[in-house]
């Protein structure tokens, strides 16, 4: 077995950028992963969902019947549902008996338990980057802000999206610790459907300035500064998140482009 290095830098550019679910820049990479084996096929399925979730440009409740996913990806119905169900796992879709499976809806109650996780999780993670952070790790995160800054300039609505959730998993890469980076990935994407469906108009997904003074705090070893900025910051997105108003609502908001 070929046990290649891959440096964290490598891994959480893997896990971030494999397709996305229309459009996009992205149609080159489409089809370089097109051209993969067969084994590949429940893990670009998945990403491809994972992708349209994080740039919320797949909204809570939107189908996603597995006669038309067999047929955009080129595959069996058996192995949709092998992806399908992977997604479900991980509280990104949900399965409904005798119906198509929709992108997940979370409720009040989870939302507030998501991020309370993400306030234990997130606060770990900052120490043990503070704790491990290279040079190069430095650089990899500057580049990061500086795609965020890009995105946010070009008014890149779903780019923006997507880039300021990747930033907390890119730096849970350099946390060099995989349990958390897994469970942090399910938090974060759970946080994207969160936005969509609960967050006021008129707020930004994630602060650009807010992620760049966590990486200055890092850059110079202060924990502490840097663990109390990300937890005004979490504070900051949970305040940003309206969980009174009616679902209805909320999807009446979404249809009239208010949302």
């Amino acid at each position: 077995m070929d046990n290649k290095h891959i440096s964290p830098h490598e891994h959480a550019n893997s896990g971030l950028s494999t397709i996305t679910a229309a459009g996009g820049d992205d149609g080159d990479e489409t089809l370089a992963l097109g051209r993969r084996g067969s084994g590949d096929i429940e893990q670009q399925i998945y990403h491809s969902v994972f992708e349209g979730v994080m740039s919320q440009r797949l909204a809570p409740g939107t189908r996603l019947p597995e006669a038309v996913l067999s047929k955009l990806f080129s595959v069996s119905r058996s192995t949709v549902r092998k992806a399908l169900q992977q997604l479900a796992h991980d509280h990104i879709v949900e399965l409904r008996p005798n119906q198509s499976p929709v992108v997940a809806t979370p409720t009040p109650e989870e939302t507030r338990a998501i991020f309370e996780a993400r306030q234990v999780m997130e606060a770990a993670i900052v120490r043990l980057v503070t704790q491990h952070a290279t040079k190069d790790d430095i650089a990899f995160l500057r580049d990061q802000l500086d795609t965020e800054h890009t995105a946010m300039h070009r008014f890149d609505q779903p780019s923006w999206a997507r880039l300021a959730s990747s930033f907390h998993l890119k730096l849970a890469s350099l946390a060099r610790n995989a349990v958390l980076q897994g469970y942090l990935n399910e938090l974060v994407s759970r946080c994207s459907l969160i936005v969509a469906l609960y967050e006021s108009p008129g707020n930004a997904t994630c602060e650009h300035d807010e992620h760049g003074r966590i990486v200055d705090c890092i850059e110079r070893g202060d924990a502490e500064a840097a663990v109390a900025l990300m937890q005004a910051h979490l504070d900051t997105l949970e305040r940003n998140i309206c969980l009174d108003r009616s679902e209805e609502e909320h999807s009446l908001a979404r249809m009239l482009g208010l949302r």
